[in-house]
C-alpha cells in the first residue's frame, strides 16, 4: 500500500529510540562548537555533512566519529540545554507526540567546572519541559483536536571507556580508582549512574524512565552489568539494552536474562545467524528463531532504527535486506526509530516512510507499529495515564487516517 508523505508526517509517532548528542541540528552544532571554543573540521553545514556526517559511513568506527564533536559542544549547559529544547520542537515538527531522549550524563560531565550529573540532569530536563509547555498550550492541543507532547529520559552507562580522552569525568574515575582492573572501574561508574538515576527520579521528580547500557558490544557483554541493572530492576526504573546490533543473537538473549531488558536496541541479528559467536549454540539459525518467538510472545519491544543499521552493518545489501523484513513475518513488537537525527540525517517520518516503501505494511499493521510507541514505551506517569495516552494518540490516528481517505485493502 502507498501512504502519501504527508499522511507519514500527519499522523501520531513515538521515537523510543533517540541518542541526544547525535540529534543535534547542525547549524547548531556550528554555533555551540564557536560559544564553547571547541574545533570542528569544518564550520559550514555542507563541510560538516561532507566531513562528518555523511550520507553513508565505511564501518562503525567512521560513525562513532562525530559524537566527538557533539560531546565536547554538549559540555557547555546553554548549549546542552538548547540542544534538548530544539530536539523536541524538530520531533513536534513533524508530527512525533512522544519521545524517550537517551545520552551518556558521565559523558558530559565535568566535576572541575562544576558540571556534575545532577546539574545535567536538571539542564536536559528544563530544555525538554520548555519545548512541552510550548507545545501543549497551542489551541488545537488545548481544545484536544491534537494530542499533547510529552518525553521520558532514559539515561546510559557505558560498557567500555578508556584512561583518557572519553571525559573529564571518566578520566578522573580512573585517577582516583587507578588500583582497579579497568572493567571494576566502568563498572562502578554504572553503578552510581543508575543509583543517582533513581535518587533523582525519587527525590526530584525527573522523569527519568529507564536504563540502557551503550558502547561497542564485542568484547563488553551486558552480563558483565548484570548487578547494575538488577538494582534498576529493584527500584522499578525500566530496562533497554543495545543489544544485537554488531553481536550474535546471544547478546539478546543475554539482556532478556541478565538484565531484564523490557526493550531492546536494534535488535537486528536475530535472523542473521552467522554473527553468531558462542560456540555452544549448535544451530544458529534454530537458536533464533525460539528466541525470536520468545520476545514475540512477550511482546518485548524491538526498537528498530532502519538507517542506522544500514550505515554502520555493511554487510546488509540494501534495505530491502533489512532483517525488518523478518521481525515482521514473526510478528515483533517494533517501533520505528531514528538513532541519531544528525549522525544519521534522517527524521521519523523518513525512518516509516522507508519502511512503507519497502516492506509489506498494511494500514493495520501500520497501526500496530504506530501503537506499539505508545504502549511499549516507559511513560513518566503511571500505567492509567500511559494508556490513557496511548489511547489519544490512537484515536488521533484514525482521525489522520479519514482525513486522507484511506482503506486498509488487507486481511493481516
Amino acid at each position: 500500500m502507498q501512504y502519501p508523505a504527508d499522511f507519514i508526517k500527519a499522523i501520531p509517532k513515538a521515537d523510543l529510540h533517540l541518542h541526544l548528542d547525535g540529534s543535534l541540528r547542525a547549524s547548531s552544532l556550528i554555533d555551540m562548537a564557536k560559544r564553547a571554543s571547541i574545533e570542528l573540521p569544518s564550520y559550514t553545514e555542507e563541510g560538516l555533512f561532507d566531513q562528518v556526517f555523511k550520507s553513508h559511513y565505511n564501518n562503525l568506527g567512521e560513525y562513532l566519529n562525530g559524537f566527538q564533536y557533539t560531546c565536547a559542544a554538549l559540555r557547555n549547559l546553554e548549549n546542552l540545554e538548547q540542544a534538548a529544547y530544539e530536539l523536541a520542537i524538530d520531533n513536534q515538527e513533524e508530527g512525533v507526540n512522544y519521545i524517550e531522549v537517551r545520552f551518556a550524563p558521565q559523558l558530559l560531565m565535568n566535576p572541575a567546572a562544576g558540571v556534575t550529573f545532577d546539574t545535567i540532569m536538571h539542564v536536559v530536563n528544563d530544555g525538554l519541559k520548555k519545548a512541552k509547555h510550548e507545545y501543549n498550550q497551542q489551541a488545537s492541543v488545548q481544545q484536544g483536536e491534537k494530542p499533547p507532547f510529552d518525553y521520558g529520559i532514559i539515561n546510559c552507562a557505558m560498557r567500555m571507556f578508556g584512561k583518557k580522552g572519553f571525559s573529564p569525568y571518566y578520566t578522573q574515575l580512573f585517577q582516583h580508582l587507578r588500583d582497579f582492573e579497568p572493567m571494576q572501574v566502568i563498572r562502578t561508574a554504572a553503578m552510581e549512574l543508575v543509583r543517582a538515576s533513581v535518587r533523582m527520579r525519587d527525590e526530584e521528580g525527573l522523569p527519568i524512565v529507564g536504563l540502557d547500557i551503550a558502547g561497542q558490544e564485542i568484547g563488553y557483554p551486558a552480563s558483565q552489568f548484570k548487578d547494575v541493572y538488577e538494582y534498576a530492576h529493584e527500584n522499578f526504573l525500566l530496562k533497554t539494552v543495545h543489544a544485537g546490533e554488531a553481536y550474535g543473537a546471544e547478546s539478546i538473549f543475554e539482556a532478556l536474562t541478565q538484565c531484564h531488558a523490557d526493550r531492546l536496541g536494534h535488535g537486528y541479528s536475530l535472523f542473521s545467524p552467522e554473527m553468531t559467536e558462542d560456540p555452544t549454540i549448535e544451530d544458529p539459525k534454530a537458536y533464533g528463531e525460539k528466541l525470536a518467538s520468545y520476545i514475540a510472545d512477550r511482546r518485548i519491544a524491538v526498537e528498530v532504527c532502519l538507517t542506522s543499521n544500514l550505515q554502520t552493518n555493511p554487510s546488509i545489501d540494501g534495505i530491502k535486506n533489512h532483517n525488518f523484513k523478518h521481525m515482521l513475518d514473526n510478528r515483533l513488537a517494533t517501533v520505528i526509530c531514528t538513532d541519531n537525527r544528525l549522525v544519521s540525517r534522517t527524521t521519523v517520518s523518513n525512518e516509516y516512510q522507508l519502511a512503507v516503501d519497502n516492506f509489506d505494511i498494511s494500514l493495520k499493521r501500520l497501526k500496530d507499529i504506530v501503537a506499539y510507541g505508545f504502549k511499549k514505551n516507559f511513560f513518566p506517569g503511571d500505567y492509567v495515564a500511559k494508556r490513557e495516552y496511548a489511547k489519544t494518540n490512537l484515536a488521533y490516528f484514525d482521525k489522520v487516517v479519514e482525513q486522507f481517505g484511506l482503506k486498509d485493502d488487507s486481511h493481516s
